[in-house]
Formats: C-alpha cells, structure tokens, sequence
C-alpha cells in the first residue's frame, strides 16, 4: 500500500511539475478618478469592474492599484487596476507579476485602440504601443514588446486635434447601447485566456 502511495504522489507530483503556473495577472489600464470613469480612455478598468460585478467580486486599494482575486477551474486571476495613472502603468505590473511570481506569457493587458472600430476584440502576443501611453510605459519598464495585449476598438471618430478630448470623452448613446455586450464578450475573453491559452483564444476572438 505505502509503495503504491508513494509512487502515486510521484506521479502527481511530475505532473505538477510539467504543468505551467495556473495564476494570472490581468491588468486593465486606465485612470483614477471618477471624472474618468465612463471615459473610453478607461475601457481596461471598466472592463474587470464588469467582471468584478459579475463574480461578486470586491476590489481593495493595495500597493500601486485595485486588485482582487477571481478562481475559476484551478486557475487563479488576480485582477489589477493600477493606481499610478496611465503613464506609469508598467511600475504597477511589474511589481505585482514579481510579487505573485507570475511569469510574463500569464500576463494579459487590457487596453482601448483608436485604430480599431468601436467595440471591435483584438488579442496579440507581442507589438508596438501603438502610441499608447501605457503600453509604452508597460514596455519601457518590463524591457521587452512580448507581452500578451488585448486591444479594445474605441474607433477614431474625432475631427483633427480632438484626439485627446476623444479618447478623455465619455461612450456616446449609441456606443452605451452595445458597450455591456461588447463587456461581457471581453470577459469571456479574459476566461478563455486562463483556461484555453493564447493561440485558441486569438483564434476564438480576434475581430469578433
């Protein structure tokens, strides 16, 4: 019986082993203050706020961020908005992937995209910032483009030198009517990110 046992807990043990860290850090940028809340500029807090409300989830104020925890088969997804503003954004990751020894392919980062359509989905492994100020912080900090980013469509609907007013702007009456949609299909995003890895969830989601 010993002998079976112990070659049992060697089995699950190399297992284990094999099996990459079930653990996650899903970052959604955006920026304190509830003058920017419903801005679009906020698409990555907005959309953990949803996932949040939907687990009953409850975020607490932490070192640089909110964060709280979701647990879905075996997986662990710890949920950060960081506190420091857009333009720091990478010392907030940084600091939570070393902390919860995360290793940097569990990263996902969410953000909105001007060159994509409203609403639109698209997941990458690797990229420039785009432009983005927190991507380029996030990439500047970390030393690397390889990180996984989950751009969200706010269009470009502005006319010349309103980009800022734009993207700082709140969703229009027309985007509000299928934002909780487009919400729930980023959570589902989210999940089968932990659950069914990088590659099926870019082939599962991008321009859907």
């Amino acid at each position: 019986m010993w002998s079976f046992l112990l070659k049992l807990f060697r089995k699950e043990h190399n297992i284990e082993a094999q099996n990459p860290m079930k653990k996650y850090l899903i970052v959604g940028l955006g920026n304190i203050g509830s003058e920017y809340e419903n801005t679009r500029h906020n698409i990555g807090f907005k959309v953990l706020d949803h996932l949040a409300h939907q687990e009953d989830l409850t975020f607490t104020t932490q070192k640089l961020g909110d964060l709280t925890t979701y647990k879905l088969k075996g997986r662990t997804f710890i949920l950060l908005k960081p506190s420091t503003y857009m333009n720091l954004s990478g010392k907030a990751v940084q600091y939570w992937l070393t902390k919860e020894k995360i290793p940097l392919e569990n990263l996902l980062v969410i953000t909105d995209d001007l060159n994509l359509p409203f609403g639109s989905i698209r997941v990458k492994t690797k990229g420039s910032d785009g432009g983005h100020n927190g991507l380029k912080d996030i990439q500047s900090t970390l030393n690397t483009t390889k990180y996984n980013r989950f751009r969200f469509g706010i269009s470009d609907a502005f006319s010349k030198g309103k980009q800022i007013d734009y993207v700082l702007g709140e969703w229009s009456d027309e985007e509000n009517k299928t934002l909780k949609e487009r919400l729930t299909k980023s959570i589902e995003l989210i999940k089968s990110f932990g659950l069914a890895g990088m590659s099926n969830t870019m082939n599962s989601f991008n321009g859907k």
